[in-house]
């Protein structure tokens, strides 16, 4: 029986579908907005405001972007070592919004950036000691670990590479050592447990501003962090053989998912995602592969591959290719796990 758009809307009403209710969302980059959309699965769709393959450290919005973030009531975004451009905007833009920075959210383990060349070995039994609980001072120490804290083994100065995203966006400019200059690492989304952690963070936010959905928001992260939690066996087990043997990243984006996945990175071909190495640092870093026997060098999409394939000349080792930020991925509720299984399958299958 036809019935009228009044009685339809009044018969959604007395469901306790709750569609007025729904908060606006945006979110900054895939990795944030796949766990919001997690939370946030069947109820709504959270906004992207960094799109697949773009640079989070230096990003022109599209007029749909800037819009997004104008008429949201929630935004999550990672926080100011990542993306110290947003700041403007969300002041312009999103000033009348609830903004959540997760790298200050209780629970999360902030880790400071690691110097030089070559990277010591860390614990995987010690996260307390780097973690930030409280989200009051995750950046505490770490605040005076500036550029010139990296001359050490950098004497040539790694020349500023001008790159521009695949919509033409440059991450040059003002920001052009990315988060370079902070000394807490921002890469915190890697390690499995910050994810977890933010989707209570992001359920609860959601469910203050949304009470009528509270008991959904909840449900969706507690299913979200079970998923995790399977993945994180599933890539566990994939990387058992890898475990043993040294490898050298792109730049240091992985310090997290090492840590998840107790791996350990030999080093890093370059100081930060928006530099490109000099001769001193490719010699050091040729060295570095020599003397411990490295079984891969990873690369990222965005770099040229020609820098991997010089310090991997004559040395035997294989290579791959890491997206810290998945920008192959189909974004959305299962964005996160798929993430960790794509880096992981990479790791596990170099050659």
């Amino acid at each position: 029986m036809w019935r009228s758009g009044s009685a339809i809307l009044a018969l959604l009403a007395g469901t306790g579908t709750a569609w007025a209710e729904v908060p606006r969302v945006a979110a900054d980059i895939t990795p944030v907005h796949g766990l919001v959309a997690r939370v946030m699965q069947g109820l709504g769709e959270p906004a992207l405001v960094v799109p697949p393959g773009a640079s989070p450290h230096g990003y022109s919005m599209r007029p749909s972007e800037a819009r997004a973030l104008d008429q949201a009531d929630l935004v999550f975004w990672l926080g100011e070592p990542l993306t110290p451009w947003l700041q403007g905007p969300l002041e312009e833009l999103a000033g009348g919004a609830h903004r959540v920075e997760l790298l200050e959210a209780a629970g999360t383990t902030v880790l400071p950036l690691r110097e030089g060349a070559r990277f010591e070995a860390h614990a995987h039994d010690d996260e307390e000691d780097h973690s930030d609980h409280d989200g009051h001072d995750a950046h505490e120490d770490h605040e005076d670990h500036g550029h010139e804290d990296h001359a050490e083994g950098d004497e040539d100065h790694d020349d500023h590479e001008d790159h521009a995203d695949k919509d033409g966006h440059s991450d040059h400019g003002d920001h052009a050592h990315g988060h370079h200059h902070d000394g807490a690492d921002p890469h915190a989304w890697l390690l499995p447990a910050n994810a977890q952690a933010w989707l209570d963070v992001i359920a609860q936010e959601l469910a203050e501003h949304d009470p009528a959905n509270a008991a959904a928001y909840k449900a969706n992260a507690e299913a979200g962090k079970q998923e995790i939690a399977a993945t994180v066996a599933s890539v566990s087990a994939a990387l058992e053989p890898f475990r043993a043997k040294q490898f050298i990243v792109f730049h240091d984006a992985y310090q997290y998912f090492e840590r998840g996945f107790g791996l350990n990175a030999a080093g890093a071909i370059s100081i930060g995602d928006a530099s490109k190495p000099g001769p001193a640092r490719i010699a050091e870093m040729r060295d570095v592969v020599a003397d411990l026997k490295v079984a891969c060098v990873f690369s990222e999409p965005q770099f040229n591959p020609g820098v991997v394939a010089t310090v991997l000349d004559g040395t035997g080792a294989g290579t791959a290719v890491l997206d810290p930020l998945g920008a192959k991925l189909e974004t959305g509720p299962q964005f996160y796990p798929a993430l960790l299984q794509d880096i992981g399958a990479a790791i596990a299958g170099c050659k």
